[in-house]
């Protein structure tokens, strides 16, 4: 099979993410060398591929469910935001500045020869790309500047299908307006719709479907499910609310309360996802101290505004209420700024241009931001297991004498420590590393700890991350081949072969 689709969505978090994960894996498990593309994502979870470049978490678990190793011609364009209307600007895997949203406006039609290189240099080396808009494509005020919905689909010869979500409402209304207000030259890339997030019996939509073909001589090619057991790793913090991974099956030891900071501009909060696949282990993100309680690990996570996100974590109480958990035995981590926040003083001419301010003063840590960003995967070993992780910051943290590493990393030049603890026995531990958890040994060696501490006893339940995640694109491949029309999403695909 040789082809591309583009799959666009009446809106955000309809679905288009799941869809194209879907078809990777439904591609992959029957031979297709197949690739996930997304010209422009706005979001705050990154992957870090192995050639230390930069892009949307989405691509990078997209890529995993292919079975292809994620790259940076995946997501060419990647927008961080650090503000209401500024994001850091990552062209294909490296920062390029800090822009606002006019600036960035102005930039795109010289970015688009960027998305559509990327685009071609997939379609030269895998059998068939699925690339994914962003939002709407309808956004008319927007189409004259378009660089990652319908006017790359256009120009790089791809036909289009439009996701729409049933849960929220007027879905028939949504997939008639996204098809009306589109200009002819894109309306007639329009292949299919895709009713997603049915709850019920699908004869309830009665000639709803007919007549929407009749008015926009669009056809539906299947209605999708709502299904509560299905959770991929989240694009940005939209999906904090939305499903996550949860585990299965009681606990084999004592249940463990896990409390994470959501913090304003959170990232990488996907370090979560491989605690909360364990039995027994609760995951809460909490933003009031009142709702802190009296946990067994608190996670203060990473973010894109550190200065910022600290300065709100003061002014809610926040810090008062970490610093009262440590005296009743709690583990305080740190990942990355959450790592910096921990430390006695952050000194950033980079992100905020804020200079020097005290850190919480719980590590003996202190960070200066440098303009070069560093992205990188590493591998070593922390609490005697195997770890890997990835790096992506502008923060260098340095320990003091009062601190001690934690882990140690396999470096090109040998060994590097990496993180810091605290000298009692570990009550505060930092890391600049994302990912940590996803090693099993490693998760369950450090929960045992967390437990020990806390007089409380964890027994592993033998749960394997990567092949609960695995677990998780197949039943999204499954609910496409039961309630997809494979054959007629075949036929489109072969359009896309033609360019």
């Amino acid at each position: 099979m040789n082809g591309g689709l583009m799959v666009c969505g009446t809106a955000s978090d309809v679905g288009k993410s799941h869809v194209v994960t879907g078809l990777c894996r439904l591609l992959a498990r029957r031979g297709v060398a197949v690739a996930p593309f997304k010209a422009q994502n706005m979001a705050l979870n990154a992957y870090v591929t192995p050639s230390g470049h930069e892009i949307g978490r989405a691509q990078g678990v997209q890529a995993l469910a292919a079975g292809a190793v994620p790259e940076v011609a995946m997501n060419p364009i990647l927008l961080k935001p650090t503000g209401e209307r500024t994001s850091q600007v990552v062209v294909c895997g490296e920062p390029v500045g800090h822009m606002d949203s006019a600036e960035y406006h102005r930039r795109k039609p010289a970015l688009l020869a960027t998305v559509l290189e990327a685009l071609d240099d997939l379609r030269r080396r895998y059998d068939v790309v699925i690339a994914e808009g962003a939002g709407s494509p309808a956004e008319i005020n927007l189409l004259d500047h378009d660089i990652v919905n319908l006017r790359v689909a256009a120009d790089a010869g791809l036909p289009a299908i439009v996701v729409g979500d049933i849960d929220r409402g007027g879905v028939f209304a949504a997939l008639y307006g996204t098809v009306s207000l589109l200009p002819a030259r894109y309306r007639q890339l329009v292949r299919g719709f895709v009713v997603n997030k049915f709850r019920g019996d699908p004869a309830l939509l009665g000639d709803g479907l007919a007549e929407l073909q009749r008015r926009c001589d669009v056809p539906t090619l299947g209605i999708l499910p709502f299904v509560h057991d299905v959770a991929l790793d989240a694009e940005d913090s939209l999906a904090l609310d939305g499903r996550r991974p949860r585990a299965t099956g009681p606990p084999v030891a004592d249940p463990l309360d896990v409390v994470a900071l959501r913090l304003p501009r959170i990232a990488n909060f996907t370090d979560l996802d491989a605690l909360a696949v364990e039995p027994g282990i609760s995951v809460r993100l909490v933003d009031d101290p009142g709702a802190v309680g009296d946990p067994d690990l608190l996670v203060l996570p990473g973010s894109k505004a550190t200065v910022a996100d600290l300065a709100w974590l003061r002014g809610r109480g926040l810090d008062r209420s970490v610093a009262g958990c440590l005296v009743r035995g709690t583990t305080v981590l740190g990942i990355c700024a959450g790592y910096q926040m921990l430390g006695h003083s952050i000194d950033d001419t980079v992100e905020s241009g804020r200079g020097a301010v005290d850190g919480l003063g719980l590590l003996d840590v202190t960070t200066r931001f440098d303009p070069v960003k560093q992205t990188r995967q590493r591998r070593g070993i922390a609490l005697g297991e195997r770890v890997a992780g990835y790096e992506i910051h502008h923060g260098r943290t340095t320990r003091g004498p009062g601190a001690t590493a934690w882990i140690t990393l396999d470096d090109a030049s040998g060994h590097a420590d990496e993180g810091a603890a605290s000298p009692d026995e570990g009550a505060v531990l930092g890391t600049s590393l994302h990912g940590l958890f996803e090693e099993d040994a490693f998760r369950c060696a450090f929960l045992a700890g967390v437990a020990t501490r806390r007089g409380k006893r964890f027994a592993s339940a033998g749960v394997s991350f990567a092949a609960t995640r695995d677990a998780q694109f197949d039943r999204l491949a499954d609910l496409l081949e039961a309630h997809l029309d494979t054959a007629a999403v075949d036929l489109i695909l072969a359009e896309g072969a033609c360019r």
